[in-house]
């Protein structure tokens, strides 16, 4: 199983923190890998249910957070009401996103690390910028 580490991989992670990787779990982390964007907490959901239909969304988010308290999911706000996940191995990347037409255009870190330096430098203060969402106009909607 190739994304968010192997499944062997994440039952030892889990384990040695003190947590099982339980079936719920495993098909949350699942949906997550074979998602080919990012994934709302409901989209998850009804992905699992096919399977388990007696999970519950409040299972989906709090395995959600914990995977994001263990770094292997990264959280964006996108804009549309509420916060989508991809794997957090799968790299950090940024989103450019159109409030008039909603085009999203991702862009890689490297632009926002001046930005960084600068908060670290001038304000002492050391930003997680892994996963970003931008919002403003795109060429063709400021036409």
């Amino acid at each position: 199983m190739k994304g968010l580490k192997r499944s062997k991989e994440v039952g030892e992670a889990f384990r040695e923190l003190g947590y099982r990787l339980t079936p719920q779990r495993q098909l949350i982390l699942t949906a997550l890998q074979q998602s080919d964007d990012h994934i709302s907490a409901e989209d998850i959901h009804a992905r699992v249910c096919a399977k388990y239909p007696q999970v519950n969304i409040s299972t989906v988010y709090r395995t959600l957070e914990l995977l994001k308290g263990l770094g292997l999911v990264t959280e964006t706000d996108l804009g549309s009401g509420r916060f989508r996940y991809h794997p957090a191995e799968k790299g950090h990347h940024h989103h450019l996103i159109c409030e008039q037409c909603g085009n999203t255009i991702e862009t890689a870190e490297s632009p926002f690390l001046s930005l960084k330096r600068t908060l670290l430098m001038e304000y002492g203060f050391k930003a997680n910028i892994s996963h970003l969402a931008i919002f403003g106009r795109c060429a063709r909607c400021r036409r």
